[in-house]
């Protein structure tokens, strides 16, 4: 029986050659599959999860989608204008000190029509999380909680679909490569390497997580998502790559090495990163490149998984130009 999915992403999301930057380092010819153009609210990888998470709360019988995540978070930005488009409301439980003018993300929350409640320190935001949704139940409403990052094994769906769409697409390339963090992209791939037969192999860079406790919740949330198609394929930490080189200075700590591949990115191929996800994913591959991890006879796809509105937040804008 097929997951149920509402099709609002903008799909196939296009796969493009990237021959300037390939030039410019020197290294495996470099490809990149356009998973910032999904669609809603600026698009971005949470757009494919949503597809599923949205058709599951609206067959719950939801009328409210509770999320969190950080002050300037893609998937919150994402999961609220979902939550417009389909007639939800909702509520966002954000991380961090509340801006006095809103910008960027946060800004488009607010637009979307999203309550937001604010947490100074992430210890409390589980906490705030389920107390939010249990008044929300004790005031008669129906609510559907929107895991972080929408990683949850329906949220995987998207990304396990995705992997069959990019094998459709018939571009042969040894690596994919993107920024890892609540593992749903991540499992989603793997289970879609597996299921649909891809060849090369699937490499998270890690942007907050220790590596081996992202091999461990990827594998398991691989297997659990495969049960919603069958029966379940048991993955194990051998079965997820990943590394965690360039996680160690921290969650949305913007430095040199993002401020580099946003620069690289935009100067040879007009094309724009974001300073938390990709701008770090991104730094990983080329520093890669420039080791000589990735063989010059090889190809490598960089997923693009989207994030550009954070450009703009206050936090980051000041020290993306210097």
């Amino acid at each position: 029986m097929p997951v149920p999915r509402f099709n609002f992403a903008h799909l196939p999301t296009p796969v493009e050659e990237l021959p300037n930057l390939t030039q410019a380092l020197g290294g495996s010819r470099l490809l990149v599959k356009r998973d910032d153009q999904t669609g809603l609210a600026f698009g971005g990888n949470k757009t494919r999860k949503l597809e599923f998470l949205i058709a599951e709360a609206r067959g719950q019988g939801a009328d409210l989608l509770i999320s969190g995540g950080a002050m300037q978070s893609n998937h919150c930005r994402q999961t609220a204008a979902a939550a417009a488009r389909y007639g939800f409301d909702c509520t966002l439980v954000l991380t961090g000190e509340k801006p006095q003018q809103p910008s960027a993300n946060f800004l488009l929350d607010q637009l979307f029509g999203a309550e937001i409640i604010t947490v100074e320190d992430r210890a409390f935001r589980d906490q705030t999380l389920q107390e939010t949704f249990d008044k929300a139940v004790a005031a008669g409403r129906k609510p559907y909680l929107v895991p972080y990052g929408g990683s949850s094994p329906t949220g995987a769906m998207g990304y396990t679909f995705a992997m069959q769409e990019f094998i459709n697409q018939n571009m042969r390339v040894d690596w994919i490569v993107f920024g890892t963090s609540s593992g749903g992209t991540h499992a989603g791939l793997v289970l879609g390497q597996r299921l649909f037969g891809f060849k090369g192999r699937v490499l998270g860079i890690s942007i907050d997580e220790p590596e081996e406790e992202l091999k461990s919740h990827v594998s398991e949330l691989a297997s659990q998502a495969s049960e919603k198609l069958g029966e379940r394929i048991h993955f194990t930490r051998n079965d997820v790559l990943a590394t965690e080189d360039y996680c160690q200075a921290g969650y949305g700590v913007f430095g040199e090495g993002e401020r580099e591949a946003i620069h690289l990115f935009a100067s040879n191929e007009g094309l724009l990163l974001d300073p938390v996800y990709t701008g770090r994913a991104a730094a990983g591959m080329i520093d890669l490149i420039r080791k000589g991890f990735f063989k010059k006879d090889e190809t490598v796809l960089f997923w693009h998984t989207g994030g550009q509105p954070a450009l703009f937040a206050d936090k980051y804008s000041r020290d993306i130009i210097k």
